[in-house]
């Protein structure tokens, strides 16, 4: 069985040969580490071996793990839904949230940080699917939502975050998840960012300019649940 720093080896040596194909700088590209259901012991291993960023997508295990590790500086993605009541304790760790999709969240992000110094760093979420269950706003109606984003002062809109198909469509989906970021990108020049790609597919998300790469198990081996 291949150790954790021996994953982490491979997957970067795969992103750095995909970055190489798509004649893209490794400057071009965060990859997050998802440390959901994994231990802050693991966090704290992967951050010695050069790892900073981390995704957690619920709240009381990841502000749990943010405390025990306030020593190391992570810098921490929320990437699941949230919930407008949960806010303000994921504001308390995190420095990015990837799941921005209805008007109650935006709401409740607004109200906290209304008084912070620097505008916290936020992605929209498309949902490419009709479960609406998947979170996400619907790809017809992400435009005018980014725009409300965008004008909100506490918030900094970073571009656009989306899943691909778990079901054998990834290219159908990079494809829509590329078009719609070139239309988010005419109205907000800045908003150039796309969070996409994950254990099973982030050489494809490079190929169609993944930006922020959401890798779990590749790298941490299987969960304890």
């Amino acid at each position: 069985m291949s150790s954790l720093s021996e994953r982490l080896s491979a997957i970067d040596a795969r992103i750095d040969s995909r970055l190489k194909l798509n004649f893209r700088e490794s400057s071009s590209l965060t990859r997050i580490v998802v440390s959901k259901f994994h231990p802050s012991s693991m966090v704290r291993e992967l951050f010695s071996l050069g790892v900073s960023d981390f995704g957690e997508n619920r709240d009381q295990e990841a502000s749990a793990k943010a405390q025990e590790l306030l020593d190391l500086g992570v810098n921490w993605h929320f990437i699941g839904q949230l919930q407008s009541n949960k806010v303000k304790s994921v504001l308390g760790y995190a420095s990015v949230i990837h799941s921005v999709d209805r008007a109650s969240l935006l709401s409740a992000l607004m109200t906290q940080t209304a008084e912070r110094a620097e505008p916290l760093d936020v992605f929209v979420q498309v949902n490419l699917t009709d479960d609406a269950g998947r979170g996400g706003v619907d790809e017809r109606d992400l435009l005018e939502f980014a725009e409300q984003v965008a004008s909100a002062p506490g918030l900094n809109l970073l571009g656009l975050m989306a899943v691909a198909s778990l079901e054998g469509e990834e290219e159908r989906d990079f494809t829509k998840i590329a078009a719609l970021s070139a239309l988010l990108v005419k109205d907000h020049p800045d908003a150039r960012y796309i969070s996409a790609g994950m254990s099973n597919d982030f050489e494809l998300a490079i190929d169609f300019g993944a930006t922020h790469l959401r890798i779990g198990t590749a790298i941490t081996g299987n969960r304890d649940l």
